[in-house]
Formats: structure tokens, C-alpha cells, sequence
């Protein structure tokens, strides 16, 4: 199974314009729905923009990382500094899960004492969110194909819009039938929703940091491919991981017959050869072993022996 994602490449200019755009746009939002919210007395607003602040800190965050991934390998961080998105994508859906939380919290507190709500001005500030927040959902749609930070945004500003049309619909039923509780209950569900978001990405870059295998590579199908290139008798002590989002990497010990060991370089040109074509794994380190002095019961993954070596 090939390794191909299918991510749109966008020009870095034009990505780090779109971030600061939406930095700027989430950032005076958030400024206008705190005032509203404390002036109407919506919890759901304040809610609201409570979420958007997050968004305006994890943009500031991605855009960060932005530039810091682009930084070659040096002395410090050999294996470069890719991986920063990673470690950002994973504060981000850190902070929408506090986030998520401290609502409920707050939610259900109003909910035993609903306060007076001025629907109008959760209403019209609600519009306003919307209308940014799909702006900021636009700007980064394109661009979370190909990256587990901006993905990290869209998400946080997909729910932003949707909170937003739950706060409009809230509003009006204040307006209409002075449902008080409705505005506590509607911040509950925007909890909810974001903590759904946030628990079913983070797994991801939890996996990448901790090196675990890429999971649209076929670990099995990988290891017959090189125990299938002739002259090789097994593999073992085998690592897959990412080194950044995009970048399979694999090590390995390999076993060569005796009769194949006058072949050392053309077997590893074969292994690297289907390891890049089958499954697009780039970076590849092969340790050769004589099947005469190889290690004995070794583990298929990892340092580890079932016996004597």
C-alpha cells in the first residue's frame, strides 16, 4: 500500500498570511464577545468566545510552529525540527479538552440558577462569530489536508462555528419565550462537542511523539517484502516510525544467506527500492547479518531477544 496522503502543497507565504488573518480576525472577536457576554449576561457567549481565545492562541501557536519546522537539521536537532507542528497540534487539542471541561463546569452551574440574558446582543454578536469563524474555517481548510497543526485550527474553528449558530439559535429563543435555560444548556452542548473533536484527534499526534508505527502502513506487508527480496533469510529488531507527519522512517536488522552475502549492496538496494515504491518509506537504516553469526530467538520489534544472542 503506497504511503501517498494526497495533501495539497500551498506555498508557506501564502499559509503564514492565512494564519495571521485569521489570528487578527479571532483575536477582536474574542475582545467583542467577552464584552457582550458580560454586558448580556450570556454564559453561552462568554462561552463562546472563550473558545475563540483558545483558537487565537493555538493559531499563534501554529504559525510558530510553522516557522520553526521549516529550520534544517543542525548539530542540536538532527533529525530537524518537523516535528515541532506535531508538539503543537497536541497542545491545541490539549487546551480544547480544559476548555471543554471548565465549561461543562460552568454550564451546569448556570443551569441551576439561569441568570437574566439579553438575547438581542448574544444574537447579533452570535452573527458576527459565525461570519468569522467560517472566514478562519476557509482560510485553513485547504491547508489542514496536509498538517496535523493547521487540522488542530480547522477543527477548533469548525466547532466555533457551530457554537456560533447554537448561540444565535439560543438567543432568539430568549427573545421569544424568555427560555433562560436554554443558554447554559447550549454551552454544555458546545462542551460536549468540542471534547468529542479534541478526544478523537489527539490520538494521533500522542502516536507520532510517541514513535509509533504510521498507522496507513501495513507493518506486516512491509516486513514480507524484505524477507521476500532473494538472498534474505529473515528480519528482525524492525522500527517503523514517523519522523515528522509525511516521513516514514524504518530500521532493521537483516539477515543474508551465506551465498548472498557477495550481494550485500544489491539486496539493500532492492530493500530500500520496495520499501520506497510499495510504501513510501524514504528514510531507511539496514544493519546485515550473516545468517552463520546471526542473533538467535531476537524479537521481530524492538532491541529486545526471547533467548541467548
Amino acid at each position: 500500500m503506497p504511503h501517498d496522503h494526497g495533501h495539497a502543497h500551498i506555498d508557506p507565504a501564502s499559509g503564514d498570511r492565512r494564519v495571521s488573518i485569521a489570528i487578527w480576525a479571532n483575536a477582536l472577536l474574542t475582545v467583542a464577545q467577552i464584552a457582550g457576554g458580560v454586558v448580556s449576561g450570556s454564559l453561552a457567549l462568554i462561552a463562546d468566545a472563550l473558545h475563540n481565545f483558545s483558537d487565537m492562541a493555538s493559531l499563534v501557536i501554529a504559525f510558530a510552529a510553522r516557522k520553526i519546522a521549516r529550520r534544517p537539521a543542525d548539530e542540536r536537532m538532527t533529525f530537524g525540527y518537523g516535528r515541532i507542528e506535531i508538539v503543537a497540534a497536541l497542545i491545541n487539542y490539549t487546551t480544547l479538552i480544559l476548555v471543554g471541561v471548565y465549561l461543562i463546569y460552568e454550564g451546569g452551574m448556570r443551569m441551576i440558577d439561569p441568570p437574566e440574558v439579553q438575547g438581542w446582543t448574544v444574537v447579533i454578536l452570535g452573527g458576527v462569530a459565525l461570519v468569522v469563524d467560517a472566514l478562519t474555517a476557509a482560510l485553513t481548510w485547504s491547508m489542514q489536508k496536509g498538517s496535523v497543526n493547521i487540522r488542530a485550527l480547522f477543527l477548533h474553528n469548525l466547532s466555533d462555528a457551530l457554537a456560533s449558530v447554537a448561540v444565535i439559535v439560543g438567543g432568539t429563543l430568549i427573545i421569544l419565550y424568555d427560555l433562560r435555560w436554554v443558554d447554559p444548556a447550549i454551552t454544555i452542548g458546545i462542551a460536549l462537542y468540542i471534547l468529542y473533536l479534541a478526544l478523537t484527534e489527539i490520538g494521533g499526534p500522542i502516536r507520532t511523539l510517541m514513535l509509533g508505527s504510521p498507522p496507513d502502513i501495513d507493518n506486516s506487508a512491509v516486513i514480507a517484502a524484505m524477507r521476500d527480496v532473494d538472498g534474505v533469510t529473515d528480519v528482525h529488531h524492525v522500527h517503523l516510525w514517523q519522523m515528522q507527519e509525511h516521513e516514514a522512517a524504518l530500521d532493521c536488522h537483516v539477515v543474508v544467506a551465506e551465498d548472498g552475502w557477495t550481494r550485500i549492496e544489491a539486496i539493500k538496494g532492492e530493500i530500500k527500492a520496495r520499501l520506497s515504491e510499495r510504501f513510501g518509506i524514504a528514510h531507511s537504516s539496514l544493519e546485515f547479518e550473516n545468517e552463520r553469526n546471526a542473533h538467535t530467538n531476537a524479537n521481530l520489534y524492538g532491541h529486545g531477544s526471547n533467548g541467548h544472542e
